[in-house]
């Protein structure tokens, strides 16, 4: 059998008592990882991906002249796991990340006009990293400075893993350490909506003391924001299929699983249309839904509960300006509905003018609304937030609409994500929406996808010695 990437047609059965043979269900970096984990120790894979294109969620499309990322993807310095992902597929170097956190936040609702303030970081400890930062930021008051970093260090002291954290709720916990309404906006939300793709109120505050003290309270270089400098597609796709192939993973695009069994013998069925191959582990690395729906009867305690992990949608707005409009490569937004705004013109092989990606997330409101209406909306906050935009002429406006990006990090939602392993031998689930600790973002999905590996190479009494150091015995 040939290994390397095919695009539907008749799959070759292999048979799995000739060798250990693993198949992964799902082509996004959740599947990506778990194939590659497991095919680094020494096993047969068969990665099979339903779209024509591997990446999940974080891919790439064209649109003209122009290559379009379906939204703005970013990752922090300690996002251990996907950097070795970007490692192990050799595009460290497309997606660098800043030397320091510098992150410009403009202000346009003040009535003093448009201000300009910055979060970064000091080369000092944690938590005095941030201390001159916090005490010249400009969109706070000094007396909510001053609480700002009392809350923090409360915050620092807590365990996210403890149960009772995710049973509660992150705006009602910031209300009672002193947080005023303003900063909630102006810092708090500023991060987190990003991160964890809800508002303080609508956030578990066990997921919120993650990405808070992981990402500001626990290195000094934690922040530090990386993003990528050419299409996601790239790096997820293309670097990726690369990688697969001269790990000797055999991948089939355009090829829908129907139905996952245990064949009575030890070892497992995945059904494709037409067809059925036969292995010694399977890993479901797809969406909440779709693994419940090929879940067989006893894989689980109570598979409905996967069925409660809600979903939040992200909402992108892509313009085309006829000239350069922004100087930096990002700003955040406050006192207005723009929230992130990215320039994704060199990335996007765009040669005159600039193009810039507005990553709106918790976008409940606006996900289904016509791009007439957005188009209504956003041109004019742009050109509040952009003074260069009002003299510009706008070449192209269109968005992109992700209604279930990423899990809903609702308080209680932790109790509802199961662990890699299931209740059937040789059965495993992988997803950035698993019980990883973290929210639903990349360093998740990696993290699924080696936990999950990590499982099966147990069971089919192959070593772990090559799975990364992150890796944690999964659940």
């Amino acid at each position: 059998m040939t290994h390397g990437t095919r695009s539907g047609g008749p799959l070759t059965e292999v048979p799995a008592r000739s060798g250990r043979h693993a198949v992964v269900v799902g082509g996004g970096l959740a599947g990506i990882t778990a194939a590659l984990a497991l095919a680094d120790a020494g096993v047969r894979v068969t990665l099979l991906e339903g779209r024509p294109r591997l990446g999940g969620l974080a891919f790439s499309f064209r649109r003209g002249d122009l290559t379009v990322d379906n939204g703005q993807h970013v990752y922090l310095r300690c996002c251990t796991a996907y950097r070795w992902f970007l490692d192990r597929i050799g595009g460290t170097a497309l997606a660098p990340l800043q030397d320091r956190l510098d992150v410009p936040v403009v202000d346009v609702a003040r009535p003093e006009g448009r201000r300009l303030g910055r979060l970064r970081r000091d080369a000092l400890p944690v938590p005095l990293h941030l201390g001159r930062s916090l005490a010249a930021y400009p969109h706070l008051s000094l007396a909510d400075r001053a609480r700002v970093g009392r809350a923090a260090l409360a915050l620092k002291g807590l365990d996210p893993a403890d149960p009772a954290l995710d049973a509660q709720d992150f705006g009602s916990w910031l209300a009672a350490h002193g947080q005023s309404a303003r900063a909630v906006e102006a810092l708090w939300d500023l991060v987190g909506v990003a991160t964890l793709n809800a508002v303080a109120d609508e956030t578990s505050l066990g997921l919120a003391a993650m990405v808070f003290r992981t990402g500001l309270l626990s290195d000094p270089g934690a922040a530090d924001i990386g993003w990528a400098r050419v299409p996601l597609g790239d790096l997820h796709d293309r670097l990726a299929r690369k990688a697969l192939d001269s790990a000797g993973v055999r991948t089939e695009l355009r090829t829908r699983v129907t139905a996952v069994s245990s064949d009575g013998d030890g070892g497992w069925s995945v059904r494709v249309p037409g067809e059925t191959l036969r292995a010694d582990a399977v890993v479901l690395a797809v969406p909440q839904r779709e693994a419940h729906g090929l879940l067989p009867a006893g894989a689980l305690d109570a598979p409905e509960r996967l069925l409660r992990i809600g979903t939040a949608p992200i909402l992108n707005v892509h313009v085309v300006y006829d000239r350069k409009v922004l100087a930096r490569p990002f700003l955040a937004a406050l006192g207005t509905p723009v929230q992130w705004v990215f320039d994704r013109t060199e990335a996007s092989g765009l040669t005159d003018g600039q193009y810039l990606a507005l990553s709106q997330s918790a976008a409940q409101d606006e996900i289904d609304e016509p791009v007439a209406a957005l188009r209504a909306r956003y041109l004019p906050e742009l050109r509040r937030l952009l003074p260069r935009t009002r003299d510009a002429a706008v070449l192209d406006f269109f968005v992109t609409r992700e209604r279930a990006a990423t899990f809903a990090p609702a308080p209680g939602v932790g109790r509802f994500r199961p662990g890699a392993r299931t209740k059937a031998p040789g059965l495993y689930l992988a997803g950035a929406w698993t019980a990883t600790g973290w929210p639903a973002t990349m360093e998740s999905a990696v993290r699924s996808g080696v936990g999950a590996a990590g499982a099966a190479l147990g069971a089919l009494g192959r070593s772990r010695d090559r799975l990364p150091g992150f890796f944690e015995e999964a659940a």
